[in-house]
């Protein structure tokens, strides 16, 4: 990778590391408890660190309660910022209101790891947390996945590993806000208001530092909206903003799951930019979360 995209994706992560983890104080559910450990996965790509998020406990019952469904998050950040704890507010509400173990992952971000490290990483997690539920008291056959922008890609990408090698199936993927084209100039890309929070320098250094090839920017498992291959993936949850960069490749991807016979509800939030569900506005992101939480509930139990 040059020099310079990989100084320029370094100073990224040092100011927005922090920024990005400073969530809405009205989107932060204090009142939800939190009941985590940690736990490390060894993948192909390494060993990953992740943050396991427990519904409460049940009453007490003369039978041990069967085993929760579980759901795989992946954060955001640009493919270079890792930050897992900026989704506390999203896990600990999932945990809660949809009554799964989430499992927040610290996958590895770019400059210093690159495609395909990030995306080999999230895929076998996932596939860990399906074969290993027994051992961690979570229902692996009962599983989903989900993330927000840079996360929502591994989501699809982690789905369509999944397909290709008839390994999982999860019941559900989240996918919010999401860079699906990598290869479109991000100029190209509109947005309503005079100053969204990306801009086209940004998203360029974003995608420089994660896709030093270019070669590889139009690879299905980098840019999954220019797949035409999407039947037979998981039903979906897409959500999309209004003013952000990101609404039209999300729209359309939302539309060709649909076209290729793929269950899906897509909601577009109106008056929003990219990463409202951390940022706000708070009655928004609000709805938003708890439309995640929902979704997840009836798949996970149906």
């Amino acid at each position: 990778m040059p020099f310079r995209p990989r100084m320029q994706a370094r100073g990224v992560q040092l100011l927005l590391g922090r920024m990005m983890s400073r969530v809405h104080e009205d989107l932060r559910f204090a009142d939800i408890p939190k009941h985590t450990e940690s736990i490390r996965v060894e993948t192909a790509a390494g060993p990953v660190n992740c943050t396991v998020y427990r519904p409460s406990a049940a009453a007490p019952t003369s039978a041990a309660p069967a085993p929760a469904p579980v759901y795989v998050n992946f954060h955001g950040g640009g493919f270079v910022v890792a930050r897992p704890q900026q989704d506390d507010h999203i896990c600990r509400y999932i945990a809660a209101a949809a009554g799964c173990v989430v499992i927040n992952v610290d996958y590895a971000v770019a400059p210093q790891q690159p495609y395909p490290v990030p995306v080999t990483q999230a895929y076998d997690v996932t596939a860990w947390v399906a074969e290993n539920g027994t051992a961690n008291n979570w229902d692996g056959s009962r599983l989903a996945v989900g993330g927000h922008s840079a996360g929502a890609n591994l989501t699809a990408a982690v789905c369509r590993t999944a397909r290709d090698r008839g390994t999982f199936t999860p019941r559900l993927q989240i996918i919010d806000s999401a860079p699906l084209d990598q290869l479109a100039d991000p100029a190209t890309k509109q947005s309503p208001l005079a100053k969204p929070l990306l801009t086209p320098q940004l998203m360029r250094v974003f995608t420089a530092a994660y896709v030093p090839d270019p070669a590889d920017l139009a690879h299905p498992l980098v840019s999954p909206g220019l797949a035409d291959d999407l039947a037979g993936l998981p039903p979906a949850l897409v959500i999309t903003a209004e003013n952000d960069r990101l609404r039209d490749e999300g729209d359309a991807y939302a539309k060709a799951l649909e076209a290729a016979g793929v269950p899906v509800t897509h909601r577009c939030f109106e008056g929003v930019d990219h990463y409202f569900t951390h940022t706000g506005p708070v009655q928004a992101g609000k709805e938003a979360i708890d439309l995640m939480a929902v979704s997840l509930r009836t798949a996970l139990t149906a």
